[in-house]
Order: structure tokens, then C-alpha cells, then sequence
């Protein structure tokens, strides 16, 4: 069984849209769906510094766009055995399962970006990548600290949200075991009670969708269980944004489902490192650029109706 998977914010590098841009259609696919959220995604994926694309209402619907462009140049999905997203990539494996048509998703998290950045201005945020550890010991002293495991990511990561202050002082005193704290480039402390404005915002944008139940297996951050209705995946879409993501018990959750191999769409590279550590065994590709496509095509086809 093969799993496809869209990563979150922060995979977002300079430039990395350009070789993507080069694929018949690709350009001006980019340029409607630039029109639609009214946010020119071919500068900002090809010409715009890291800074820019830093910037949270930029880089979500950025790392939307790029997921689905990337899927499209896959090929047939409709046989892959489960989907799913990290953070704002579930809005792109909503696509995937076809709970969502692409330019909805798009607006959507357009809507999304905005909120969050709105949020996050209102306090200095931020998050810190923790890298190994006991989880159980570190998720205690992260709390003793005032801060949030916004993202229980497995493979030995956890991430840490809240303010510049509970960040400085995570860096000054680490949890026993571990190795490193890691500034996040994200604009925000994500996934925890700084976002609940953004998700007022969102419930809003919600009623306005038109949604359709999954065609294909779709794997929730929020405990890592499968959902069954268009309905719930929406909802736990919108309660997300100030929830902890729980990769760690999707990867749990992919391995029970029988996963053989996993590709991660553009821009890839984040969720096949976090397999690697953590399905041992899992086949895994990310998709950087288009030279990717033909291997991940044949995996795909290998894995046909599994």
C-alpha cells in the first residue's frame, strides 16, 4: 500500500516553484489560481526571497498550489491507499481524497494564511523544532515552560509554540535528552491558543464550501485516525489551525494500514526524512522537481490497487 502525503509550512525554499513552472499547463494553472485569491504565486514561488515566503499568508496558499501541481503531474491518484497532510498540507490532501476541488482549497487556505498571520501579529510567537529526547519527559518540561508540543512529529521531534520569552527560555534550559532546539522560519506560534482567532475565520469560510465525502483513505492530524465524511474532515480543517498535530500517531497510523511506501508531493523532502526515521522498511520519495516525476510514477504503478 502507498501513502501520499503534502508537507506543512516551512518546506517553502526560494525558487522552489521554477522547474515546476516549466511543465505543459503548469504556468498557467499557477496564474488562475493566482487570480482567484487574489496572490501572485508564480513571483512568490519563483522570484521571492525567504523572507517573503516566510510570511504565513504567502507561504500556505504557496504550499497548496505546489502540492497540487505536483499531484496533477503524478498522474492517476485514485489508487493510492491513504492520504494525508501535515498541518496545512491536510488542506491539499483534502484535494487529494476529493472532499475539496482544488480552487475551493484554495481559497480556503488563502483564508486560512490570513487569519493566521492576523493572529500571530498580535503577540511575538514562534516555534522550535526539539530533536531527541524522551517524548513523555520532554512534552512535561515543555509545559512546565508555558509552551505548547504544537507538533508531536515522531522520528524523536517535537516541536515547541509560544512566546519569544517561553522560547528563550526552552533554549537556555533543554529537556533532559535532548540534542537540539531549532528556530522554525514560520511567521507564528502555530497549533496552539495564540491561533484561536484564525479559527473563528475559518469556521466562517467553511460554511461556504461545497464538500464531498472521501474517495480515498484520509488520515486526520488531529489523533491520526481515518474520517469517513467530508463533513468531520472539514471540521477537524478548521479546529486544527489551534490544535497540536499529531504526526507521529498518523505514522502509527500508516503503519497499521500496511504501508509499503510513501511519496511526499512538492515541495518534498520534510514527511520522507520523518518516515525514513520512523517506518522503517517504508520505501519513501519526495518530489523536489519535476526529474523526480518518472520514479515516483513507477512506484505509483507498482503500488496500483493495493
Amino acid at each position: 500500500m502507498l501513502v501520499l502525503v503534502a508537507p506543512g509550512q516551512g518546506a517553502q525554499t526560494p525558487g522552489f516553484l521554477t522547474p515546476w513552472l516549466e511543465l505543459p499547463g503548469a504556468a498557467d494553472r499557477i496564474a488562475a489560481w493566482s487570480d482567484a485569491i487574489g496572490l501572485d504565486l508564480v513571483h512568490y514561488g519563483t522570484k521571492a526571497d525567504a523572507d517573503a515566503i516566510r510570511d504565513t499568508a504567502v507561504a500556505q496558499p504557496l504550499l497548496v498550489a505546489a502540492g497540487l501541481l505536483s499531484a496533477s503531474a503524478l498522474g492517476d491518484i485514485s489508487t493510492v491507499g491513504a492520504v494525508a497532510g501535515h498541518s496545512v498540507g491536510e488542506i491539499t490532501a483534502a484535494v487529494f481524497a476529493g472532499v475539496l476541488a482544488d480552487d475551493a482549497a484554495l481559497r480556503f487556505v488563502r483564508t486560512r494564511g490570513l487569519g493566521m498571520a492576523e493572529a500571530a501579529a498580535v503577540t511575538e510567537t514562534g516555534m522550535a523544532a526539539l530533536l531527541g529526547g524522551d517524548p513523555e519527559v520532554t512534552i512535561a518540561h515543555l509545559r512546565k515552560l508555558g509552551l505548547t508540543p504544537a507538533n508531536v512529529n515522531g522520528a524523536g521531534q517535537i516541536v515547541a509554540a509560544g512566546t519569544a520569552e517561553q522560547l528563550a527560555a526552552l533554549e537556555a534550559d533543554k529537556p533532559e535528552g535532548v540534542r537540539r532546539v531549532v528556530a522554525l522560519k514560520v511567521a507564528g506560534a502555530f497549533h496552539t491558543e495564540h491561533m484561536a482567532p484564525a479559527v473563528a475565520e475559518l469556521g466562517k469560510a467553511a460554511q461556504d464550501l461545497v464538500v464531498s465525502d472521501p474517495a480515498l483513505t484520509y488520515v486526520s492530524n488531529a489523533d491520526g485516525r481515518t474520517v469517513a465524511t467530508g463533513s468531520e474532515i472539514v471540521s477537524r480543517l478548521v479546529n486544527q489551525v489551534s490544535n497540536p498535530v499529531r504526526w507521529d500517531l498518523c505514522m502509527e497510523t500508516f503503519q497499521e494500514l500496511g504501508a509499503e511506501a510513501l511519496i511526499e508531493v512538492c515541495p518534498g523532502g520534510t514527511l520522507t526524512g520523518l518516515s525514513k526515521r520512523a517506518l522503517p522498511g517504508v520505501r519513501n520519495l519526495a518530489l523536489k522537481t519535476p526529474d523526480d516525476l518518472d520514479a515516483a510514477r513507477a512506484l505509483l504503478a507498482e503500488h496500483a490497487g493495493a
